[in-house]
């Protein structure tokens, strides 16, 4: 029987606390473990009863979502932390992401999309808003000096990275490109391997910069 994804959240909105609690614990094969309206209520209990995934607002009272998420990461080194913001801004992004965040997802985005990348986050991918890839994606230029790193992937590595780049799902390039996820899973090992980097926010980064 598969083990239900442990989730949880840092919100200090009750409403919002409560709805993405309600629809976490609601869904097949997800827990709501627990739910804090501060950060430092979160770096009180977390260390102890680490979870699979914490779902991290930005703007919070006292100590902001980024600098829990940088202290948390060292203290809870198997847990996946998802931003989950209304915010879309260049710089929140890139400093949510470079204090550790391995996911960056907005509010508004619809509830099965954040179940899905909860779930896509947990087996090892790095969901973002569309939104959100586009905006990392403008912020990259290609730089010819440099031999292309690509060029070590098949054509349909480089179909399912342009894809991720994009802000697809594992689910969705799957079912564009007539796969299995598990199929589009090993194309991802191997350009990870390829591309020498642990992350689908690292290899975005790099097809981006090269492409």
């Amino acid at each position: 029987m598969k083990t239900a994804i442990t989730v949880a959240i840092v919100e200090d909105k009750e409403p919002i606390r409560q709805s993405l609690a309600i629809l976490v614990d609601g869904a097949n094969g997800f827990s709501c473990q627990a739910t804090f309206e501060t950060a430092e209520a979160a770096l009180d209990y977390l260390p102890d009863h680490c979870v699979d995934v914490v779902l991290m607002d930005i703007d919070l009272p006292g100590m902001n979502g980024i600098d829990c998420v940088r202290h948390l990461k060292t203290r809870c080194p198997n847990t996946q932390f998802m931003m989950c913001t209304m915010y879309d801004e260049d710089e929140t992004v890139f400093e949510a992401l470079k204090a550790g965040a391995n996911s960056y997802i907005l509010k508004r985005s619809p509830p099965h999309k954040l179940l899905e990348a909860i779930t896509e986050l947990h087996e090892g991918g790095a969901p973002m808003s569309s939104t959100i890839a586009r905006k990392i994606a403008s912020s990259f230029h290609i730089n010819t000096s440099i031999p292309n790193e690509l060029d070590v992937l098949t054509p349909r590595e480089r179909e399912i990275l342009d894809r991720l780049s994009k802000g697809y799902s594992h689910k969705e390039v799957a079912e564009e490109l007539f796969v299995s996820p598990t199929t589009v899973r090993k194309h991802i090992f191997n350009i990870y391997e390829k591309l020498q980097v642990h992350s689908k926010v690292e290899a975005v980064n790099k097809y981006l910069g090269r492409r």
